[in-house]
């Protein structure tokens, strides 16, 4: 074996995977990152650890490579905690940090909490590089975990502080195991009797509904999906994660379900016979906490991971394997009968007219303040067609998955797993993965205020995504849970829990030497966006928009016609 420092080794196995950005926050391994100045490894140093981290999962789920982010030990509690999104959305992200050495423990050294354990509920594997030697086995341990099976984070804890012990020099072997460069890294094959079962289930059923999960993105499996919907005459929901797998007029398509849904997605999953679950969790979010379809619904289940199996409904029929694959199978041994579910499909697009219907006034309306609807198809409409939507969580998460409509099969969608201030950075990270796409975030102030120092970032480096800013002046999700606390009105000085001041953030965008578009007229947004996405620049989109619009509730049904759906 070639003798090297752990340094080298370290950059040379980066540049091995295929690494083509690290973000990080210094000083930390310093001398494996100078080992990289003549390898095409960007090195992007970021104003926080979370941002890091976030940049790192975008960057994952864009590219489906492992996203890599680094902290000094000092910073490993705030990476920890960037990390959480990338463990709910399963984002292979590999997070290396600091750590305390054995003659500094117990002795209150500088900056030293043993705080490893932290990671262990975040990642997939958390482990501790103690020498040298064990750098090489460990890196490929981390980059084959984080991409096999159900992908997801891990976490190296390199020995010292600032990860000196990578200095040293020893025999190493920079080897790198090709197929753990991108997940998925395998593609598992079915039991093909579950196959022929799970394909007979869905021909018996009179009311079938496929809800495509995040699993079918990361399997590349969207073609797939609208392949066995178009052949078997079956409606669609598509998953926050899995928006962009159907585009939006798809006459099979019902759009997102669960907690941040479009109520005719809703109402199809609560009169479906059958639901067929391909890549999902079908966790509390997607299913409006299982009451979309209703327990006591027959289900099948797809899943690449067999702990998904079962875990909230009682699967019918369970298919573990690798979902572009498995979908595959079930096209060539599924019959065409797309008329068979004629009258179940024209009920369904049914209720997606009736939905269409009932929100189109508020879709284009032309009032100001403005609309976060108007906001929504604003986007849609000039959003070109390799585009891409990164969304913030909350309000911003529900008004895009209400609102934003992906007409062409090539558009791209990336969502927060729930944490408020994901957007912003995560559109950097996915920007980086994919450079030759527009790539526009639509996140709110409170949101934006989060990692706004990263606007810097995006300048520096070049980052040139399009950030549309929905300006309320408010964190306004909160304003019916005071009304609440207040017994049912606000008094006295109730707004300071959730009121901001107006911010002209077109105007901190260019103190940050990015450029700032600040929009106070729905009629100026299309031609905004657009002006956006052509610069090639980081662009800030500052709209002003209506402080008391407030994202709507999902859909559900009156206790009474749900008792009698559960029970038909």
């Amino acid at each position: 074996m070639p003798k090297m420092t752990g340094s080298r080794l370290f950059a040379e196995m980066m540049q091995g995977y295929g690494v083509s950005h690290i973000f990080f926050v210094p000083a930390f391994m310093l001398k494996a990152f100078a080992e990289m100045e003549d390898m095409p490894i960007a090195r992007v140093m970021v104003h926080g650890e979370k941002a890091a981290a976030y940049m790192a999962d975008g960057y994952a789920r864009a590219s489906g490579k492992p996203g890599v982010c680094m902290a000094q030990m000092i910073g490993a509690s705030n990476l920890a905690a960037g990390l959480r999104d990338a463990h709910m959305a399963g984002a292979p992200v590999i997070a290396i940090t600091g750590g305390p050495t054995p003659v500094s423990r117990y002795k209150h050294a500088y900056q030293e909490v043993d705080d490893v354990n932290q990671f262990d509920p975040l990642t997939k594997m958390n482990a501790q590089v103690d020498v040298v030697t064990r750098l090489p086995d460990l890196l490929r341990q981390a980059f084959r975990v984080s991409t096999s099976g159900a992908p997801g984070p891990v976490h190296l804890r390199i020995q010292s502080h600032l990860g000196q012990i990578t200095e040293a020099e020893a025999e190493l072997d920079p080897l790198v195991e090709t197929m753990y460069t991108q997940a998925p890294a395998f593609r598992p094959e079915p039991e093909m009797q579950r196959v022929k079962d799970a394909l007979a289930a869905l021909l018996a059923a009179q009311r079938p509904v496929i809800v495509a999960g995040g699993g079918v993105m990361r399997s590349g499996a969207a073609a797939e999906i609208v392949e066995l919907a178009e052949k078997l005459g079956i409606p669609v929901a598509t998953s926050l994660n899995a928006k962009a797998a159907m585009i939006d007029h798809h006459p099979l398509n019902v759009g997102v379900p669960g907690a941040y849904s479009r109520d005719c997605a809703n109402r199809t999953l609560l009169e479906c016979d059958l639901a067929f679950f391909v890549g999902s969790h079908t966790g509390g979010q997607v299913t409006n906490n299982w009451m979309f379809p209703p327990v006591g619904t027959r289900v099948i289940q797809l899943d690449i991971d067999p702990n998904e199996l079962g875990r909230n409904y009682p699967n019918t029929v369970s298919v573990l394997g690798d979902a572009k694959a498995t979908l595959r199978h079930m096209i060539n041994l599924a019959p065409q009968r797309a008329d068979a579910t004629g009258g179940w499909v024209k009920r369904a697009q049914e209720l997606v007219a009736t939905w269409r219907n009932e929100t189109a006034e508020m879709r284009n309306a032309e009032v100001s303040p403005i609309r976060p609807e108007r906001i929504c198809k604003a986007i849609s409409d000039v959003l070109p067609e390799n585009g891409v939507v990164v969304s913030d969580t909350g309000h911003a998460g529900i008004w895009t998955a209400r609102y934003i409509e992906f007409k062409h099969a090539n558009q791209r969608y990336f969502r927060t797993a729930g944490s408020l201030g994901w957007g912003f950075p995560a559109t950097l990270g996915v920007k980086c993965a994919m450079p030759d796409r527009p790539v526009v975030c639509f996140t709110g102030d409170g949101g934006f205020y989060y990692h706004i120092a990263e606007l810097e970032t995006a300048r520096r480096h070049n980052i040139n995504a399009v950030i549309v800013v929905n300006n309320n002046s408010a964190l306004n999700q909160e304003i019916k849970l005071n009304d609440l606390a207040y017994g049912g009105k606000q008094r006295g000085r109730a707004e300071e829990m959730w009121k901001f001041p107006d911010v002209n953030f077109a105007k901190i965008a260019e103190g940050f030497g990015c450029v700032g578009i600040r929009v106070e007229k729905a009629a100026d947004l299309n031609a905004a966006i657009a002006s956006g996405i052509a610069m090639n620049k980081p662009v800030v989109i500052d709209v002003v928009s209506d402080t008391y619009a407030i994202a709507p509730h999902p859909w559900t049904p009156v206790a009474r016609d749900f008792h009698s759906y559960q029970k038909g």
